[in-house]
């Protein structure tokens, strides 16, 4: 959204609300909200309004004198205060954008405030995002809601039908991408949309989520979880990263995917068209998280440049050879 905001202000990110980690968890556990971490971030990110409150919402508190406190994100209380005060988690994220004044719309992908969970390799089910992520665990079979009939948040089907362009990612593949398509009126709404789909795929390995996979891998999943069919192209990064980065994540587990003929044709097998361009940050090194695992990261700018040309391609009239 970063680097799409320079081309259009009609967009809508439809953001997941399953996690269960840090500052959004203990938010979930006290005021009984979906988790306002990612929808956070996405408001920022869009956020066109007054520069002080944009940095407020992604300040995180620093005290020895609270653990509850210490490391929580303002705007997580912020959210979760507007739904309070509004009986809405939807209206709180429509107010937040309009005192923000937003380049486009977030959307939560559903209001339920429901969890996500997974069937491991070993038979073993765990539940919450900060356990399907959890590093060391047996690898994961199935994913599911912990809920039944989790629906979409009005008008997030409309804003996917009407796209131009539907991209999922970056992003985890199961606890951010998949997490989203988990909502069958999601995935149904994408598998069956006139835009043009793009994966933008992960650049590494993630410890605890895709140990062992390749690019292909990760291609499988998303189109499994499509129904079958739907995703019309994975963008691959094919702009190798410098030595010192690769060794610095593969210390880490974070092993570099590299965009081999062998995975390119796995993944036009799956019926998806691969397309390599360069997009990943090259030049901003390794980062220090709060709780949270560093990677390989894509570019904003790079990553729209390449998918708006994806947008342009499909709109440009066919040549006819006499």
């Amino acid at each position: 959204m970063a680097g799409l905001r320079a081309y259009t202000p009609d967009i809508t990110g439809i953001i997941g609300v399953t996690d269960s980690g840090r500052s959004t968890g203990k938010i979930r556990i006290a005021l009984d909200v979906p988790a306002p971490g990612d929808i956070r971030n996405a408001l920022a990110v869009l956020a066109e309004g007054d520069a002080v409150l944009t940095r407020l919402m992604a300040h995180r508190f620093e005290t020895d004198k609270s653990e509850e406190l210490n490391g929580m994100a303002f705007g997580n209380l912020f959210l979760a205060a507007l739904t309070q005060q509004e009986g809405s988690f939807l209206r709180a994220v429509e107010e937040a954008s309009r005192l923000l004044k937003l380049r486009g719309r977030v959307l939560p992908v559903t209001l339920y405030n429901t969890h996500l969970c997974a069937e491991l390799a070993d038979g073993r089910v765990v539940e919450e995002e900060v356990q399907v992520r959890a590093v060391g665990k047996a690898a994961i079979k199935r994913l599911f809601l912990k809920d039944d009939n989790v629906t979409a948040t009005p008008g997030s089907v409309e804003a996917i039908a009407a796209a131009d362009l539907i991209t999922l990612g970056p992003g985890s593949l199961y606890t951010t991408v998949a997490a989203c398509l988990l909502v069958p009126e999601i995935a149904r709404a994408i598998a069956n949309a006139s835009g043009v789909v793009a994966y933008v795929a992960n650049t590494t390995r993630q410890p605890g989520q895709t140990d062992g996979m390749d690019l292909a891998d990760h291609v499988r999943v998303v189109q499994d979880d499509l129904g079958g069919s739907g995703l019309d192209v994975a963008l691959v990064n094919d702009d190798t990263p410098p030595a010192h980065l690769r060794t610095h994540y593969a210390e880490r587990g974070l092993e570099y995917m590299e965009p081999t003929g062998i995975e390119l044709e796995k993944i036009r097998s799956l019926g998806v068209r691969p397309v390599t361009a360069p997009v990943i940050d090259k030049w901003s090194g390794p980062r220090d998280l709060w709780l949270k695992q560093d990677t390989i990261r894509h570019d904003a700018e790079r990553v729209a440049r390449a998918l708006i040309a994806l947008v342009d391609e499909r709109r440009r009239p066919a040549l006819r050879a006499l």
